[in-house]
């Protein structure tokens, strides 16, 4: 239960806003003379702003060399908090002004499955509610509602987070592909896999630990081959000879239908998890993610539907 002493107390923390907003401009743009001129004021000011934030917290916040400004390292992580404020203070004020508006939703996706799933079917939702503004960017890690400016994230798998309600979109059904030359007599059994370079995601490292469990194959190593951070850049992999990419099935359609990949194993398909819809319970009955919400339930597909082709 909240105290208010307590609340009235952190609330005298909150420094000014001129003074937020030059530490977070001074960790984006690396020096006074940028902020200056972002902020259209003088060096000496962007350095008072900074000097006022640093006696209200009575912290030290940078480190002064000449005219020169660096942050330590516990602004930049202050800073970063702080750039989140400030982009849902600014969007909060752009809805304020459009009363009549259902205003924006701020949604953060994962690269290839947001361009090949969301993507295609927004038109729809426009149609639905052209009152209502989707802004979109791409996160490969799962968010912190706390400090990312985003209303709402589509993320693959993983146990539900504190603070977070989810609404599950679809299973993710995955195929290991490869070069034809890689596997030039035709798809091998899958404990004969390993013997073969298999390319890993940063973002899920387990990712063939988990298939071959599934397949009962027991290995001593996943394989070292090389990494990557998206989806897309594996499959290019893949296709360069590199070697056994492990993706989703939605992304080789194409590549195995053309030939430039082709299935590295006899065995099927196997889902290892599925997409979510992701939002912070505390902002969750807004208009615009309660209309999002409600028109993306009506999109989430069976484990056996296809995505659209």
């Amino acid at each position: 239960m909240s105290n208010p002493q307590q609340n009235a107390r952190a609330r005298r923390l909150i420094p000014p806003l001129g003074a937020l907003r030059a530490l977070e401009a001074l960790d984006r743009l690396g020096s006074a003379t940028a902020v200056a001129r972002e902020l259209d004021l003088s060096q000496s000011a962007v350095s008072r702003q900074i000097r006022t934030l640093e006696d209200g917290l009575e912290v030290s916040l940078v480190q002064r060399e000449g005219r020169n400004l660096v942050l330590t390292d516990a602004a930049r992580d202050y800073a970063r908090t702080v750039r989140g404020a400030l982009d849902r203070i600014a969007q909060a004020s752009l809805a304020l002004r459009l009363p009549a508006r259902a205003g924006s939703l701020d949604l953060a996706m994962l690269p290839s499955f947001g361009m090949r799933w969301l993507v295609p079917r927004l038109a729809d939702f426009a149609r639905r509610h052209p009152d209502i503004t989707i802004n979109l960017a791409t996160r490969i890690r799962p968010c912190d509602f706390a400090t990312d400016p985003f209303d709402a994230a589509l993320e693959f798998g993983g146990p539900p987070r504190p603070g977070t309600q989810r609404l599950k979109l679809r299973p993710e059904r995955t195929l290991p592909v490869c070069a034809p030359d890689l596997v030039p007599d035709g798809p091998v059994p899958p404990e004969d896999l390993h013997h073969l370079p298999l390319l890993q995601m940063e973002t899920r490292p387990d990712a063939w630990r988990d298939w071959f469990a599934a397949h009962g194959v027991t290995v001593a190593s996943s394989g070292t081959g090389t990494t990557f951070d998206q989806f897309t850049a594996m499959r290019e992999g893949a296709q360069a000879g590199l070697g056994v990419a492990l993706l989703p099935d939605h992304l080789t359609e194409t590549e195995l239908a053309t030939g430039t990949l082709v299935r590295a194993t006899t065995a099927e398909p196997v889902s290892l998890g599925a997409y979510w819809l992701v939002w912070p319970t505390d902002r969750a009955d807004g208009p615009a993610i309660n209309r999002f919400r409600d028109w993306i339930s009506t999109q989430a597909e069976a484990e056996d539907d296809p995505l659209p082709r």
